[in-house]
């Protein structure tokens, strides 16, 4: 089981899935989340996710007005995995380890709004908002 963690440590989890690609979203709400570019994150089945330790530090913050939630530790601010879909999770790529074979960024999402000073430099397609899968 591949296992990731938050910055401190207090929010585990495994993903018992093959992971290879990474979704980079440049939409106005991920970019305000994360203070930076957008959010890159793996999406893996519920199935095949599983929290170890750490589920009473995750606070769940809704977006109003929007069918957007995120998830971050209580103790460091992490972004930590969450579910903006019913069958899938989303998890922040930066709290895998870092020496994965095989992992790249695959596909930008919301192109169309990311921001001016973003410059898109890998290979990874690019589509102007979101992608079915």
């Amino acid at each position: 089981m591949l296992e990731g963690e938050c910055n401190c440590g207090a929010v585990r989890f495994g993903i018992r899935a093959d992971v290879s690609d990474i979704y980079v979203c440049h939409c106005s709400i991920c970019r305000r989340f994360t203070g930076a570019a957008g959010v890159a994150v793996v999406v893996v089945a519920k199935d095949d996710f599983e929290w170890v330790s750490g589920t009473e530090a995750v606070k769940v913050w809704q977006k109003p007005d929007a069918d957007w939630e995120a998830n971050f530790c209580t103790m460091c601010g992490s972004a930590v995995p969450g579910e903006n879909d019913p069958t899938r999770m989303f998890i922040p790529a930066g709290l895998l380890p870092h020496d994965l074979d095989g992992v790249q960024v695959k596909h930008h999402i919301f192109v169309g709004s990311k921001a001016r000073w973003d410059v898109i430099g890998d290979d990874g397609q690019q589509h102007q908002g979101h992608i079915a899968g």
